[in-house]
């Protein structure tokens, strides 16, 4: 397959490999917290196939692109997953908005990530807990941000085992698992969109750009493109 190294399949082999072993270790406080990008339905195929007893959870922030409930309802059709929906708490939603307006996200850094942290992080907190272990589609790749993070780490924000079975996967071995497997995904990424987010934090990007520049492109003071889901700090197992 044309940009896919010849030890491919070792590396398919090697993320089931570790799939099996946080299951095995973890199961049944482990989850895989996916949003639904290339890489996160690549996993959720390899989950289906190989790992059933791992549970899917997904965060609806109230701002997704309507592609991104399409695949998450493909996905519900394609394959017999445990998916569990989050949702952010309705009053916490409703004081922000109250406060700071619908499209605070645009007024500061500091708003932006205050945004994130009702939407997306508290959330996701909740979902955690009790658990020891959690699952994500991180790629090395992606962003300067994740490339000291490893495939097996420990999440000191969280304080559970971290699992990132797809750290040294290519962009290219990505898309070819998909289409190798006719895995249903984002329309959004045949327009350009790499990373997905929220509906208004997110949008295409131009030949030579990064990844991550279609995600709050309006801001670059720090530097860091992340939401806070990842940006914690992070121990190397």
């Amino acid at each position: 397959m044309s940009g896919v190294s010849a030890s491919w399949q070792e590396k398919v082999s090697a993320t089931v490999r570790l799939l099996e072993q946080a299951a095995g270790d973890y199961a049944p406080d482990l989850l895989f917290a996916a949003s639904f990008g290339a890489e996160d339905v690549l996993l959720i195929d390899l989950i289906a196939k190989h790992t059933p007893q791992i549970r899917i959870i997904t965060l609806d922030t109230g701002r997704l692109p309507q592609e991104t409930y399409d695949v998450i309802d493909a996905c519900r059709s394609r394959y017999a997953i445990d998916l569990t929906v989050l949702f952010p708490d309705a009053a916490a939603v409703e004081s922000m908005v109250k406060t700071h307006g619908v499209n605070l996200f645009r007024q500061s850094v500091e708003l932006r990530k205050s945004c994130c942290e009702v939407r997306k992080i508290e959330p996701l907190k909740r979902a955690l807990q009790g658990q020891r272990a959690w699952i994500t589609g991180l790629r090395r790749e992606q962003a300067e941000s994740r490339q000291m993070m490893a495939a097996i780490e420990d999440d000191t924000h969280f304080g559970l085992k971290k699992f990132n079975p797809l750290i040294e996967w290519t962009e290219a071995e990505v898309w070819a698992y998909i289409r190798a497997n006719d895995v249903p995904y984002n329309a959004l990424h045949d327009a350009h969109y790499p990373s997905i987010g929220c509906a208004p934090c997110t949008r295409a990007i131009t030949v030579g750009e990064d990844p991550r520049a279609g995600r709050w492109w309006w801001e670059r003071e720090d530097g860091v493109a992340e939401c806070g889901l990842h940006a914690s700090p992070l121990k190397r197992s």
